[in-house]
């Protein structure tokens, strides 16, 4: 779902596109918030961040028109989880100073949208993979993925080897097709 469909659904019909937006951006946001809770908070406290940003962008989402949402929601996951993790050190005692090295951690060029994004589209495939069933998904899992080699394949399968390679072409070919016709292209 886009985000411009997500944006449509909180206008429209709110529990449907706060559930988009929650599906879409769940792992993106708990992945901001635990990198820069890390060494501060409990998980407990990475989940309570979580779910106080998703309600944050749930109410101001609604009548509200943005340029990127996921710049948005980058942002509301960035801003709350450094709050938090001032209000842990406060309790805590745990005062940082800007230069402590686990404040650069925050500051770092690691692009967490991108990071995400492949962490998406190797789901994606993976799911494409299973949907090969067996023995499909099996040989192309250790050709491409262990690196495995005809033969083995074939002791580890009780095939032969032509086997293997002819199965593995053929479930190539059908795996371009399942990945095209999941918008996937690689």
């Amino acid at each position: 779902m886009t985000d411009n469909e997500i944006l449509t659904l909180m206008r429209e019909a709110p529990p449907q596109g706060q559930k988009a937006l929650f599906d879409k951006y769940y792992r993106y946001v708990y992945t901001i918030v635990q990198r820069i809770l890390r060494g501060f908070g409990s998980p407990d406290d990475f989940d309570e961040c979580t779910i106080d940003v998703f309600a944050s962008l749930m109410m101001k989402l609604k009548g509200m028109e943005i340029g990127s949402l996921s710049s948005y929601v980058g942002a509301a996951a960035r801003n709350a989880a450094i709050s938090m993790r001032r209000k842990i050190a406060s309790k805590t005692g745990l005062n940082v100073s800007i230069d402590d090295e686990n404040m650069a951690e925050i500051a770092e060029d690691t692009d967490v949208e991108t990071e995400n994004e492949r962490a998406e589209l190797s789901e994606q495939l993976l799911g494409c993979i299973s949907d090969l069933g067996s023995p499909d998904s099996v040989i192309i899992i250790q050709k491409y993925y262990y690196g495995r080699n005809s033969k083995e394949i074939a002791e580890m399968l009780g095939m032969n080897a032509a086997s293997v390679r002819v199965r593995c072409g053929r479930a190539m070919k059908r795996l371009k097709k399942l990945l095209e016709d999941n918008g996937i292209t690689l």
